[in-house]
């Protein structure tokens, strides 16, 4: 993504992890084609003109507006406990091709990881950096940012979604399919996921008293980062973005 800022009569030029995208990563040169996206999802297309040591200059044939969004899609948050390792960055990724909103990443009460005070920024600059780089390869032109939550009691103070959803391996009875049955469209959502320990019945009670619904999805155990590949595909294809 580049600012609109950047572009001045009819040239775009820009540096950082743009340039070593389209140099380093895709090894473009002067003369091929590139199409470049702004922060306002407004699409330039042109030829790359020239390319410095650092920064890269694209000659711009033609600028298109951003199409409106689907009106009938709902906006999709995935309210994450961190989990262990690299699966954050796997469900980053993936919901982003999927059309996740934004992510809300917060601390577990059984989350192994933990995030310090110190390690905040770095941490988030990192996964808005995957979140951008994921929109890029699938051809998004929004990207979803990613906040942080210290513990599930901000997280759930802070969601004032239309439908509130809680995936819970301790909910037996009530799923998705149900609970979604006879419900209009709504204009967005709210998915809470725990770590790889599952939730502490404290979150549990807490993100309920918040208006957020326990739901299971079938007999199956799903590992944190399946579930939420899971439920971001059934929602979209539910409320007409798949």
């Amino acid at each position: 993504m580049i600012s609109s800022r950047s572009i001045r009569n009819g040239y775009a030029s820009f540096d950082g992890e743009l340039f070593n995208h389209i140099v380093r990563v895709l090894r473009l040169s002067p003369g091929d084609a590139v199409t470049l996206v702004d922060e306002k999802a407004n699409e330039h297309k042109g030829v790359i003109d020239q390319v410095a040591k650092e920064w890269v200059a694209v000659k711009i044939a033609m600028s298109v507006e951003a199409p409106e969004t689907n009106a009938n899609a709902a906006r999709i948050t995935i309210c994450q406990a961190i989990p262990k390792g690299e699966k954050i960055d796997l469900i980053l990724q993936k919901g982003t091709e999927l059309g996740v909103h934004d992510f809300w990443v917060f601390g577990g009460r059984r989350s192994v990881v933990r995030v310090r005070d110190d390690q905040r920024n770095n941490k988030l600059e990192r996964w808005n950096r995957i979140t951008s780089e994921a929109a890029r390869q699938c051809g998004r032109r929004t990207i979803p940012a990613v906040s942080w939550f210290p513990s599930a009691v901000e997280a759930a103070d802070a969601s004032h979604h239309d439908l509130r959803l809680l995936l819970w391996e301790g909910e037996r009875e009530k799923n998705l399919k149900s609970t979604l049955a006879g419900i209009g469209r709504p204009a967005t959502i709210a998915v809470a996921i725990g770590p790889e320990g599952g939730f502490d019945p404290l979150e549990v009670r807490h993100f309920a008293k918040h208006g957020f619904q326990p739901i299971c999805l079938g007999e199956r155990i799903l590992r944190t980062e399946t579930a939420t590949i899971a439920i971001t595909a059934i929602l979209q294809y539910m409320f007409e973005d798949i």
